[in-house]
């Protein structure tokens, strides 16, 4: 089985995740070390479809762990979320002797990897996403990153929410998942925490409890607000006229996804690279790397994407009851 891969390929694909780059590094260095070749994949299975591929040594990695973003770039392709863009995309492989390929990135990116695969061409997933909704994995390149990131914002605006006694609300990323909002909420002490999977929208009962927050004499009120819920500017603008309460909405946006990845999101990463990389030398494929219970293992990618994730209710309840006192 390990001869029949020679020449293994690597690319990022959908949004960048800190971190990513320290997965790359090290399905190159496995791979090398297996006595593979390895190519590089330029923005995502985009530069697949335009061949934009280069040949990578472990010199090429050199200095590379501790960057953000990802030096082979990514992007997004509704070409390859068709039949016609996915056999292209093994034609390009098999003319480029690449044998299999380690997909990092998220859901969207592990469906283009399921297509490869029935392909043909030898295809491992990593989970590389801020947003932590990967549902087999418990862990996902860049949340680690993103989440510290977010608090120590956060821990910034609290002290200006604080000196002009405001409501603040505080927007953070994770698409339509609510992991960063929540892990922020409970880290930055937050009064209110709203998160798509469990948000009621009875914006009266957050009215009382910011009226009756400031009423017991609190000095700020914070609310963290998640990317699938949104429309913070404007929630501002309805809680500040139903309460006379300076109110302020802050979206921290993009820094989220970049800056230099934490010590967790290095290690992950690089272990989950190795894992991959170790994955195809035996052959397999249409496999996901993850970080379940405790263990890296991997899953079955028609089994992953079938899975569904929540919020822990530990998590939620640690969150909701916490904000209370």
């Amino acid at each position: 089985m390990d001869n029949e891969i020679k020449t293994i390929g690597v690319l990022t694909s959908g949004g960048d995740a800190p971190g990513m780059n320290a997965a790359i590094r090290a399905v190159v260095r496995e791979a090398i070390y297996n006595g593979k070749q390895v190519k590089g994949i330029k923005r995502g299975y985009a530069g697949l479809l335009t061949e934009d591929i280069i040949d990578i040594d472990a010199k090429f990695m050199s200095d590379t762990i501790q960057k953000g973003g990802t030096i082979l770039q990514t992007a997004r392709c509704l070409e390859f979320t068709t039949e016609e863009g996915q056999k292209r995309g093994a034609e390009v492989c098999r003319k480029h002797g690449i044998d299999g390929i380690v997909v990092i990135g998220g859901d969207g990116s592990f469906r283009g990897a399921q297509k490869l695969a029935a392909q043909g061409i030898n295809t491992i997933g990593v989970p590389g996403t801020i947003d932590l909704d990967i549902a087999c994995t418990d862990y996902t390149i860049g949340f680690d990153t993103a989440v510290n990131t977010a608090m120590e914002a956060i821990d910034k605006v609290r002290d200006t929410s604080t000196s002009h006694e405001r409501c603040s609300i505080i927007e953070v990323m994770g698409r339509h998942a609510g992991y960063i909002a929540m892990w922020c909420g409970i880290a930055n002490g937050a009064e209110q925490i709203l998160i798509p999977e469990r948000y009621d929208y009875d914006e009266q009962k957050l009215v009382d409890s910011i009226v009756e927050s400031f009423n017991k004499g609190k000095k700020h009120y914070i609310i963290i607000n998640a990317e699938g819920i949104g429309h913070s500017t404007s929630l501002a603008r309805r809680i500040e006229a139903a309460t006379g309460i300076e109110t302020r909405a802050t979206i921290l946006g993009h820094m989220q996804r970049g800056g230099t990845p934490t010590c967790k999101d290095r290690v992950y990463a690089s272990t989950m690279g190795v894992l991959a990389a170790d994955l195809l030398c035996r052959g397999k494929s249409n496999r996901v790397v993850a970080y379940k219970n405790g263990d890296f293992c991997d899953f079955d990618i028609d089994e992953a994407l079938a899975m569904q994730k929540d919020i822990p209710e530990i998590l939620y309840q640690a969150g909701n009851h916490l904000a209370r006192h």
